[in-house]
This record gives structure tokens, sequence and C-alpha cells, in this order.
């Protein structure tokens, strides 16, 4: 098991999250496929972790989960949140991941085994990467910092950093961010029974 879990997550309201859903969505039904995704997420990592926290751009409501904590994201790039995020945990294995796959499944986290790995990076399918841990978050700083986010060779770069630091990097699955609603679709069928893949649907028969 995991000592804790990070979900880094921004409060979903209607046109701050997944406006790259918009169109075919409205921006208030692109709130409530994040909400789902988020909802999701929560449920499914839980039982991989035993101190569980959503690191939010925003507020808390009523999806953070019982046994989640909230904390406040720092201000700054993406590389610098996702470092400042792992500089709160303190000691122990650590992993962090965000609220876009909610088709996640706790064995895919829980495969990380820091006993012979340094960290773990999951790539997505878009050149990014889902899930990022340490078995010492302590590395994260240098690891993290100055990478290029959100670009087609994030994962790359990020791996490269990695092992120039010396990390031996567990590779966990590959898997896709809900960027599009066409993505969403196919995110949806790979987890048909969640809340996610339901909103999804219902959004699906109203176009």
């Amino acid at each position: 098991m995991i000592g804790t879990l990070l979900v880094l997550a921004k409060q979903p309201l209607p046109g701050k999250v997944k406006t790259r859903l918009v169109p075919p969505l409205t921006y208030a039904e692109a709130a409530e496929l994040a909400e789902a995704a988020l909802g999701d997420t929560l449920r499914l990592t839980a039982p991989v972790a035993t101190r569980r926290v959503v690191v939010l751009d925003g507020a808390p409501g009523p999806w953070l989960a019982p046994g989640w904590q909230a904390v406040a994201q720092f201000g700054g790039g993406l590389d610098d949140r996702l470092a400042a995020a792992f500089a709160r945990v303190g000691r122990g294995a650590t992993v962090l991941v965000g609220m876009d796959t909610p088709q996640l499944q706790a064995r895919q986290l829980a495969a990380f085994d820091p006993s012979r790995y340094d960290a773990c990076l999951g790539p997505a399918v878009d050149g990014g990467y889902w899930a990022i841990g340490f078995a010492d978050p302590a590395a994260a700083a240098a690891a993290i910092r100055g990478v290029p986010m959100s670009t087609v060779d994030t994962y790359a770069h990020q791996l490269s950093r990695m092992r120039a630091l010396g990390l031996r990097v567990q590779r966990l699955d590959t898997l896709e961010d809900v960027d599009t609603f066409d993505a969403a679709l196919r995110v949806a069928a790979h987890a048909p029974s969640g809340a996610f893949a339901r909103a999804v649907r219902a959004r699906d028969r109203a176009a």
C-alpha cells in the first residue's frame, strides 16, 4: 500500500474545467463530467493509500469523499504545483494523479513497488503522464521542476530527468486523459459502471 495518494484537482465549476469539451457540450455539462470524473477517481483510488489528499484549486464540494483531506494548491506553473504538492507530504511512498483518468483502477497504482523502485511514472496516450510517484517525496522537486508540461513530449522529458538523477523508475500502465468528448466516450467505454460513464452516456444521448 502507498503511504500517501495525492489527487491534483480543480473545483468543477462551469467555464473553469474541461473547457475543451465545449462544444459539443455546454460549460455546465463539461463541469458535470469533471465532477463525475473527480468523484470516480477518489472512489476508485482510495483503497491504495493510508493517507488521501486532494490538492485543490478552488473549494471542496459534496464530491469530497469521506477519508479525503483537501488542501490548497500553491500557484505557479504545473511543474511548480506538482513539486509543491509533494513538498507538503513529509516522508513515505507518495503517488500523485490527476482527475482526468476516471477509468483508473486501484491495482494500477498499487503496482508501484517502492522497495524496488525510487519512482513511478504512468504515461498518457497524448504524450504526457497521468501519474507520478516517489519512494521518497523529497526527490520530487529536482525531478519535476523545469520539465516542460502539457506537451506531446512531457512523459519523455520527465522520464529522462528522473533517470538523469539516477532514479530507478517503474513504468505504470498507459491511460488516456479526458481532453475531448471523443476521448470521454472512449474512457467511458473502459469503465462503463462509473458515474463518469453514466454522465457521458447522458450527454451523448442528448447530443
